[in-house]
């Protein structure tokens, strides 16, 4: 069943995004490493890499957008997910937000993708994610100041 957030919109600086009330995506660490998905080729920004997460529902918090969308994209037991904060990306009339979060399992569980909006699901360790081709939004984000200690 579809959202009702699915859709096209421009932000305030003219951008074209996807989600009509925003988008967020689950940064979901384990260890020393985080839960990236490749993007399949027909998505925007198609072949490459990025967190789990889609558009934001009429209604629905980040929070919550974040974990259905990665429960559906990745089959994580949402049980084992312990959300710890968020940062938001925000653009005028459109904002991405990058929640926060730790799986509390002693081993990382290999996933696979369930919807076919990725090809492969991948445990990265944190020191390698840059070496990725990283979805632009993503990589701007993982760039920024102290990224890696805004990690949960």
């Amino acid at each position: 069943m579809r959202g009702d957030g699915d859709g096209w919109v421009v932000c305030d600086a003219g951008h074209r995004h996807w989600g009509r009330f925003g988008a967020a995506g689950l940064l979901l660490r384990h260890g020393d490493a985080v839960l990236l998905a490749h993007r399949v080729w027909w998505s925007h920004h198609g072949g490459t890499w990025g967190i789990p997460g889609g558009a934001r529902d009429s209604g629905e918090s980040a929070r919550d957008a974040a974990l259905r969308e990665a429960v559906e994209e990745t089959g994580v037991d949402a049980s084992r997910v312990r959300l710890t904060g968020e940062t938001t990306d925000d653009h005028g009339g459109w904002s991405y937000v990058t929640v926060h979060a730790r799986l509390d399992t002693d081993d990382a569980p290999p996933l696979e993708p369930t919807d076919g909006e990725a090809t492969e699901l991948r445990w990265t360790p944190v020191d390698e994610v840059s070496d990725l081709a990283l979805h632009p939004g993503f990589g701007a984000f993982w760039a920024g100041p102290e990224a890696v200690e805004r990690l949960p």
